[in-house]
């Protein structure tokens, strides 16, 4: 392909969310041609339910599809067939079973965010098989995960069950969904990423696990086939889409999101600044285990090969910001958050530990609780703000802490994005506390970007990661520039903040 024709090549990437669905399709120099989005129902039976309904889910991703090309023919002259290929990339973790011959759910998608099998989850836990499922999969028994769903669904629909052992019935990720709806019913196929996350595949041996599909009571004839993250599974149906293109990957988005911002080596990691924050530090072709119930999750399959990565979550991240100003109403956005604490040199001695909704990694701690400590007669609005981005900065370091000791690999570079990266502040604390760089990119929104690019790569659109690198650009770098001393004392006191705050909604 001459570089004449790349100009003439686009991608088009998929980007199915929680709440929302996008459509963006990419020149061969990741410039946005079009870009399209659109919200969803989200559906709450019972309190701690969710759910989506998957045909008006897949109807509103078709629609951005086809409202995108329609943008771009229109905006750039695009014309269907320079479009080299689809990447998928999608919310983790929520399910949809499906009926094999005529394409319909059987029941509602149950979302990630569902907690109606926790009871499942922890009676796992109870019955001792925390430690067989975290060997196999990497992962801790959690309703968070998608096979205790899938079991629910075949529980609780009558006769389903039937039906699913005789092989009537599908199951996947929402990647799976929409792969077999986009193609016709044509593929019925995951990646490795999104596989890793059922609860139900082993990472070691890259196959769905007999022994945990007997323990969940999963018919091993309704899971797709595991493919690379980077391949063509398929085209996309003319009577579907109006046209034929290669469906060219299929990633969960953290992984996406790790692939986007380049992160292709043992020891680099990424941090997207959500209500959370979202870590994964790519391991390499290594699975590592960790002990601080971090997750050990597959990174990307490509090649016939896969890479491992160590994820962790913050649970209240940018979620700090949003509590200074709709609960103490201190701020009115989340620039004037940084604006208050750029009028102080440092928060002087006040530390939010934000445990609203207890403590993750390395804590544990479900009954810690939120707290301002190390307040004076001088301390104001504007060291509460610096506080709080502190907070979120000390989190992330408590997150990395653990993933060097269970990998025994050396952060290389801390690369950023989500909403709260567009702090200078809190990215410049952030690289002082953790005593390496921290760097944002050009292009922050990595999640589409990584499921473009191994669509790209599947096809031959783009030819190595080295060509991906040359795209992948600096918008900003933070270097360490506090006494490593002084950072160790600031650490310190963060770690005694939290010890003071555990443990407090236990009982006397």
């Amino acid at each position: 392909m001459s570089e004449a024709d790349f100009q003439k090549k686009y991608i088009l990437a998929l980007d199915q969310g929680t709440t929302s669905c996008r459509s963006v399709i990419f020149d061969h120099d990741i410039n946005k041609i079009a870009c399209e989005q659109e919200e969803f129902t989200q559906i709450y039976p019972h309190p701690g339910w969710v759910e989506h309904d998957p045909e008006e889910l897949f109807e509103c991703q078709l629609r951005v599809i086809k409202k995108s090309v329609e943008s771009a023919q229109k905006n750039s002259g695009l014309k269907v067939e320079e479009i080299a290929a689809v990447g998928i990339t999608n919310q983790r973790e929520t399910v949809v079973l499906w009926d094999k011959k005529s394409g319909k759910p059987v029941y509602n998608a149950i979302v990630w965010q569902c907690r109606r099998t926790a009871d499942m989850a922890e009676e796992l836990s109870r019955s001792g098989k925390a430690r067989l499922i975290q060997e196999k999969t990497g992962l801790l028994p959690d309703a968070y995960f998608s096979g205790t769903k899938i079991k629910w669904i075949l529980d609780n629909v009558p006769g389903l069950r039937a039906r699913a052992e005789k092989g009537e019935i599908l199951a996947g990720t929402i990647d799976t969904w929409l792969i077999w709806k986009l193609s016709g019913g044509k593929a019925h196929v995951t990646d490795y990423t999104n596989a890793s996350r059922t609860m139900l595949f082993n990472i070691h041996t890259l196959e769905w696990d007999r022994e945990l599909l007997e323990l969940l009571d999963v018919p091993l004839c309704i899971l797709p086939q595991v493919k690379d993250s980077s391949s063509v599974y398929a085209v996309t149906s003319p009577q579907v889409c109006g046209f034929e293109i290669p469906l060219a990957s299929a990633i969960g988005d953290q992984q996406a999101a790790l692939f986007g911002q380049g992160c292709f080596n043992p020891g680099e990691a990424k941090v997207t600044y959500g209500t959370g924050c979202f870590l994964l530090m790519n391991t390499g072709k290594t699975p590592c285990l960790s002990k601080h119930k971090l997750l050990t999750t597959i990174a990307l399959g490509m090649n016939g090969q896969v890479e491992y990565a160590l994820e962790g979550s913050v649970f209240i991240g940018g979620a700090v910001i949003k509590w200074l100003r709709d609960e103490l109403k201190i701020i009115s956005s989340a620039h004037e958050c940084d604006l208050k604490a750029a009028e102080v040199s440092s928060s002087e001695g006040v530390f939010i530990v934000p445990a609203f909704t207890g403590l993750g990694a390395p804590y544990w701690d479900a009954y810690a609780r939120g707290a301002i400590l190390g307040l004076t007669r001088g301390s104001n609005k504007a060291h509460i703000c610096r506080a709080a981005l502190d907070s979120i900065a000390y989190q992330v370091k408590d997150e990395i802490e653990c993933m060097k000791d269970d990998s025994k690999i050396e952060l290389g570079a801390l690369k950023v994005d989500g909403g709260a990266s567009v702090s200078d502040i809190m990215l410049q604390f952030q690289a002082d506390i953790l005593g390496t760089r921290v760097v944002r990119p050009q292009n922050v929104e990595t999640t589409v970007t990584g499921a473009a690019f191994l669509a790209g790569l599947a096809v031959g659109f783009w030819k190595s990661r080295d060509e991906i690198l040359e795209h992948w650009q600096v918008q900003k770098e933070f270097a360490p520039s506090m006494c490593q001393t002084d950072c160790s004392k600031l650490y310190s006191k963060w770690k005694r903040a939290v010890d003071r705050v555990r443990s407090w909604e236990m009982e006397e």
